[in-house]
């Protein structure tokens, strides 16, 4: 009786995975979430310092990286902010100050909500969901169809002709459509006051101008900008450290939304305490 041969099994198919480098064990758990802190920390240094150190020839990409997350991005903020301002604090808000009879300070409550605290947050988590992924997508493909290495084999550093005009790009488009996002919260907080609760337009505006600080406006501009750098930094690392084919660039990009709101949320949580210590006026409401 004749036996069929069967052909040896390569290293690395699924019956005999490629084993570690002798001496070198994967890291798991708190090690490899520390791990990954630290590459997405050199990263974003790494993209810093090259957005200042000549040759700047990432300045074409990163003109047409700032419109297509415009482009992505705009009308999310739009209906997000303005929905949400009428629904949450409008709404919730208005409800508190009615029972009081003094609907009018809805106005400087809205400072509070949208200016310090709503708007960025969604924005912030807009901009991660919508353009944050679209770049690790994008960038997990190119690793992909290794147009990354073909990069480094014509000598061009993958940071900065890939992530430094993203890194910039989200970095000034967050901070500009957060001030899209708080005129839109703002209208969102007037519609309530006025259309359901009967506030007069005056009464309204009057309380948030008098409530409202520059080291509001200037605070939530800066702190949505460094959103932006933060989740420009985790998408991009995301997507240029691949692995798997396409089931792992779909991978990549959950894990880039998660790690950039975990970010986002924690970052915003140290900026705001920092910035009521800093100015203890932004935290009364007169």
């Amino acid at each position: 009786m004749s036996s069929v041969v069967q052909p040896p099994t390569l290293p690395g198919t699924p019956d005999q995975p490629v084993a570690p480098p002798p001496g070198k064990k994967q890291s798991t758990g708190i090690a490899a979430i520390l791990e990954e802190i630290a590459a997405v920390l050199l990263m974003t240094f790494r993209a810093a310092r090259m957005s200042v150190v000549p040759p700047f020839s990432w300045k074409g990409e990163f003109i047409e990286q700032t419109v297509l997350v415009i482009k992505r991005c705009f009308f999310p903020v739009v209906i997000s902010t303005t929905f949400f301002g009428f629904g949450a604090p409008g709404l919730q808000g208005g409800n508190l100050v009615n029972v009081f009879g003094t609907v009018d300070r809805l106005g400087a409550f809205f400072v509070m909500a949208s200016v310090r605290e709503f708007a960025p947050w969604i924005n912030g988590m807009v901009v991660a969901g919508v353009g944050g992924t679209a770049i690790c997508a994008d960038l997990g493909a190119r690793k992909v169809r290794q147009e990354l290495d073909a990069l480094a084999v014509l000598g061009m550093d993958a940071v900065r002709e890939i992530v430094v005009p993203r890194f910039l790009a989200l970095g000034l488009v967050t901070a500009l459509m957060n001030l899209i996002a708080i005129v839109f919260g703002v209208l969102g907080g007037w519609f309530a006051a006025v259309v359901v609760f009967g506030d007069t337009s005056a009464g309204y505006l009057a309380t948030f101008s008098s409530n409202f600080t520059l080291p509001d406006l200037l605070g939530s501009i800066i702190k949505t900008s460094l959103f932006g750098f933060i989740i420009a930094a985790v998408c991009c690392y995301k997507g240029m450290t691949v692995k798997g084919g396409a089931e792992g660039v779909g991978r990549a990009v959950n894990q880039a939304v998660v790690m950039s709101f975990v970010g986002i949320w924690a970052f915003n949580f140290v900026f705001t305490t920092t910035l009521l210590a800093a100015f203890p006026e932004t935290g009364n409401l007169h």
